[in-house]
């Protein structure tokens, strides 16, 4: 492996230190005197990387990773592409859940990083105000010119807990409406309005949150009467399983909403910064508002964990009310200096590449072609989406020699066949992607936003080769009877 040399950001420091450091744990003394220097160290320990995370992380993540073949050592990364140990090359369908909007280490994200490190800027001393959170504010704020502040954190989890707290206080209520099958995110907050009762089990008591299906104005207007509802939050597209809200749901909602005097919160931590063919995804629909809106993901370039909670005047001026209340909702890490550095310079990309107009683009032939194939395999129900935002759909085939295989997988547990696809795509073709949610029998590509048709072409190539296999009875259908097996051990 190949030692990054300070020209690329990885210098040797020194630390006096004694010569062997013991371990709180009673284990080997660390080696010392040597100082810090990370190229050495991945260089040494590198290799340990699962045995690592097995006995100190979650232990069952390499465990999972281990079983479908997902175990694999990349090295380097660059735009939409990793190499593994051996140089092979893999197109990234994934993007790490959309963090990696526009791929990884973009030359201007990684010199604006490079630049406000060398700046050593007056960061974080809690008591002034420095340039860049005002400067990243007021050009998030362009692009959804109804609201008008921001609060910067760091997840975003983060953004939603945000905005449950701010809609909670700014209309003196408790209750939060959600739409079943929704993720928000995993801390106590953002759990509460999560529609997935797998995340949900085992960590009661949450917040007083209540769900209404996807679409549904009647169940809605029902809750609203209670006159208890302080918001109302949605994602414009679902992650899971990848639905978009019905033509006109959102601005009905809004409209419902704002009658009952609760508020909209649109959660564009997936969907934002360019994801859908528009910079927010709510946008699709003319005259939607959000009085809240959740940002992460994308804005932080890949690099340097950020979020926005965008909201109107009001909201922020009924949270902070006073000089009392300056502090009444903060973050130590948020507004800091390499996360607005990197905000500001993913904004700047995508403007000046076009990178909104590219994942419209490239969403919609990645789209049509994928479509295409809907009557050619009987296995292939739907391909839905918008953007560079899609999920493919896999159902009940028609001839008895496949339906009998089908009917074998979802006996022993939803989405293996999902499961059977996303990995000859990865073993064989060298593509990752993911299964958009549990007993979920379809794959969500979310992609970098910068592929283009020579990406698009690989992975309609490979997935129209992966299917051909599964109709023709090929060996995914071995890997099928594993998954079977491993599925009925773990009941």
């Amino acid at each position: 492996m190949t030692t990054p040399s300070p020209a690329h950001g990885v210098q040797s420091v020194s630390v006096p230190r004694s010569s062997t450091e013991p371990r709180p744990d009673g284990g080997p003394a660390t080696p010392g005197g040597k100082g810090f220097d990370l190229g050495r160290l991945l260089a040494e320990r590198g290799a340990e990387r699962y045995e690592l995370h097995a006995k100190h992380l979650n232990h069952q993540l390499p465990r999972m990773l281990h079983t479908i073949g997902f175990d694999k050592f990349y090295e380097r990364a660059e735009g939409p592409y990793f190499w593994d140990a051996d140089g092979h090359e893999y197109l990234d369908m994934l993007a790490g859940f959309g963090v990696m909007g526009l791929g990884r280490h973009h030359p201007v994200v990684r010199k604006a990083l490079h630049d406000v490190l060398d700046a050593s800027l007056a960061d974080l001393t809690r008591f002034d105000c420095q340039p860049l959170p005002g400067l990243l504010a007021e050009r998030l704020l362009a692009h959804s010119p109804h609201l008008d502040r921001v609060f910067f954190g760091n997840s975003g989890t983060e953004a939603v807990e945000t905005a449950l707290k701010f809609a909670r206080y700014a209309t003196g209520r408790p209750r939060i409406l959600y739409c079943a099958h929704a993720f928000h995110g995993l801390t106590t907050g953002s759990l509460s309005v999560n529609g997935e009762a797998g995340f949900r089990d085992g960590f009661a008591p949450l917040l007083p949150d209540t769900p209404v299906p996807l679409g549904d104005l009647d169940a809605l207007a029902a809750e609203l009467k209670k006159g208890d509802v302080a918001a109302l939050i949605v994602e414009p597209i679902q992650g899971k399983g990848v639905h978009e809200t019905p033509p006109g749901y959102l601005r009905a909602a809004q409209e419902l909403l704002h009658r009952h005097k609760a508020l909209l919160i649109a959660d564009e931590v997936q969907t934002g910064l360019g994801r859908t063919g528009d910079f927010y995804a709510y946008q699709h629909e003319a005259g939607v508002e959000p009085d809240l809106v959740c940002v992460a993901k994308a804005l932080s370039g890949g690099y340097v964990p950020v979020s926005a909670t965008l909201g109107k005047e009001w909201i922020f001026k009924k949270v902070y009310t006073s000089m009392d209340r300056v502090l009444v909702h903060s973050a130590s890490f948020g507004s800091n200096a390499q996360a607005m550095a990197a905000g500001l310079a993913v904004l700047s990309v995508m403007a000046d590449e076009r990178i909104v107009a590219n994942a419209r683009a490239t969403g919609e032939l990645l789209k049509s072609r994928l479509r295409a194939l809907v009557d050619r395999y009987e296995l292939l129900s739907d391909v839905r989406g918008r953007g560079l935002m899609i999920g493919i759909e896999f159902g009940r085939p028609t001839s008895l020699k496949l339906r009998s295989r089908w009917t074998m997988l979802q006996a022993a547990r939803k989405g293996l066949f999902a499961q059977m696809v996303v990995v000859p795509l990865l073993q064989k073709h060298r593509i990752l992607t993911q299964v958009s949610g549990d007993h979920l029998e379809v794959i969500k590509l979310i992609p970098p936003l910068i592929v283009g048709e020579r990406d698009v072409d690989r992975f309609v190539t490979a997935f129209t080769a992966v299917m051909d296999d599964a109709h023709n009875g090929g060996l995914m259908w071995d890997f099928g009877k594993t998954l079977v097996k491993q599925a009925i051990a773990n009941r």
